[in-house]
């Protein structure tokens, strides 16, 4: 009895670890992997060394918003910040006189302003907006030709008046795949390099496409004499220079047009954003993980991933870290918080006396003195 009792749980065991392996092996997941080739992670030395000069932030409140992705300074003089739920904030300088300003139902991630005052924003589930200084909100474009823009992410305003937007991922929009977050890991995991940055002409009201091939395409910015674009490609832990009248360029190809100018980051860069003195700003989501470099030759392994539970993704620990560069690449700031107390640091928006820090999941709005 205890012969036969036995047997049954073995085969029982065994059917089960089967059905398990059969699960791991062919549920059906939404990427098709492909392989690549992750540099061998820098660590944090020299100008990345380890530091705590993004510890012990002031925290604004919120009010129960969350996620101040964005932040920027108006004509008004006003600070306009972006929170997951849909809402646009406008406030006085220190956090005081907080009011929405506009909701756009869906999720602004990047904005910037034209010369008449209008807040242009990317927002990943509508496209290109522009909202004007009364809150009302007007599509510029969703799509490039026949198109769709399937995950707007950031925006710069060039003094042109054209805009230049990253249009991240064509395979993964975050209205279809719940949420910004969810469809960037899609996208980087996936590594088939869709991301690209469009180039929009209010005068003509017609898109183009400047750069395409990118993995994730987030953070935009200017150069100082905008000639070029900084573009960040947070998949392959790098910026791009971009010529800003590039034409439908394959980054994937070489060309005069394009050029690395930082390389294998400590971290995956996000936000982009013009500070002073020359400086352009830049924010880490996440810090490097061995265990996603390490599955880069591996796609199957990458899709098996997503048959695990949550808590068992290699996601990477929170670690707060921004940086600052100059227009020829040089890195002349770095600050570090490795407790991530402060979640997914995107960037930095830098006045005269602070250093406002932006973050996709933070309960309140980071800031530090300028020293």
């Amino acid at each position: 009895m205890a012969s036969t009792w036995a047997k049954r749980v073995g085969w029982g065991v065994g059917g089960a670890i089967l059905a398990v392996a059969a699960y791991l092996a062919a549920w059906p997941v939404p990427i098709q992997p492909v392989a690549w080739t992750a540099p061998a992670a820098p660590g944090y030395q020299g100008v990345h060394a380890p530091n705590q000069r993004l510890a012990q932030l002031n925290i604004i409140d919120l009010k129960g918003e969350v996620g101040p992705e964005h932040i920027a300074f108006g004509k008004d003089g006003k600070l306009y910040t972006t929170v997951l739920s849909g809402s646009i904030l406008r406030m006085n300088a220190d956090g005081s006189g907080q009011e929405v300003f506009a909701n756009t139902g869906g999720r602004v991630l990047g904005f910037d302003f034209d010369a008449a005052g209008n807040l242009i924003a990317a927002d990943a589930v509508r496209g290109l907006l522009s909202i004007a200084p009364d809150g009302k909100v007007t599509v510029l474009t969703d799509k490039v030709g026949n198109d769709p823009i399937r995950y707007a992410d950031a925006v710069v305003v060039a003094q042109s008046g054209k805009m230049y937007l990253s249009d991240a991922s064509t395979r993964f929009a975050p209205k279809d795949w719940g949420g910004t977050f969810e469809a960037s890991v899609l996208d980087i995991l996936e590594q088939a390099s869709t991301g690209r940055v469009i180039e929009y002409d209010p005068t003509t009201r017609t898109a183009r496409v400047v750069a395409q091939s990118i993995s994730f395409a987030n953070g935009v910015a200017l150069s100082q004499d905008e000639k070029h674009l900084f573009v960040n490609e947070t998949g392959k832990y790098r910026v791009w220079k971009i010529a800003v009248d590039a034409k439908d360029l394959d980054i994937g190809q070489a060309s005069p047009q394009a050029r690395v100018l930082l390389d294998n980051l400590p971290g995956y860069p996000d936000n982009l954003m013009r500070g002073q003195d020359g400086k352009v700003w830049l924010g880490f989501a996440k810090p490097r993980g061995a265990a996603i470099d390490n599955m880069a030759g591996k796609p199957w392994l990458r899709s098996l991933t997503l048959r695990l539970p949550r808590a068992l993704c290699p996601i990477p620990q929170p670690y707060g870290h921004v940086i600052a560069f100059t227009d020829d690449g040089k890195v002349v700031a770095d600050l570090q918080d490795p407790s991530g107390a402060y979640p997914e640091t995107t960037a930095i928006t830098e006045t005269a006396d602070r250093l406002y820090v932006q973050s996709l999941h933070a309960h309140g709005l980071g800031w530090l003195p300028k020293p």
